[in-house]
């Protein structure tokens, strides 16, 4: 094992940041085929389908809300909700206190394709958690946090 030079035990060798960037690599590739493949199941693109996943917490959005939530440019949000209006899935209605607001919401079938969506993620995410001994779930869980919470802490020295 190729360590970094010192005998602190709390440094980091060179063993364990290849192994932690092959992890991540595995899991976003992983991750990335999952992603893949939910488009094809629900026949939607990828930009569709996390588009529609944020209706979930919301009743009503605004193309620049859903441009700031997805970090896209509103024209991009444009094209993605006129195929979601395109296929019946998202309507636009106007804001009543404010003529210049249109409100984007799901229609009836928008929120059957979304139920069927999060029951989908429900199901796979509980086969994957299955995999796993009690002990095991909370304790990865909770190193899963811990290292959202770090790459967070990284990506705000970045900026």
């Amino acid at each position: 094992m190729n360590h970094i030079k010192g005998n602190n035990p709390s440094e980091i060798s060179k063993y364990q940041i290849q192994q932690f960037q092959t992890l991540v690599t595995k899991l976003f590739q992983c991750c990335q085929e999952r992603v893949q493949y939910q488009c094809e199941r629900f026949e939607l693109p990828d930009a569709e389908l996390r588009c529609l996943m944020l209706f979930d917490e919301e009743r009503y959005l605004t193309s620049k809300g859903i441009a700031y939530k997805m970090n896209v440019v509103k024209s991009r949000v444009t094209k993605i909700i006129n195929g979601l209006v395109k296929k019946k899935f998202v309507q636009r209605v106007p804001d009543p206190e404010d003529s210049r607001i249109t409100l984007l919401s799901l229609t009836p079938e928008g929120q059957r394709k979304l139920n069927d969506i999060k029951s989908f993620y429900d199901y796979v995410n509980y086969q994957v958690l299955m995999q796993m001994e009690p002990e095991q779930r909370k304790t990865m869980l909770t190193n899963l946090d811990l290292l959202k919470a770090s790459m967070e802490a990284v990506k705000e020295m970045m900026v």
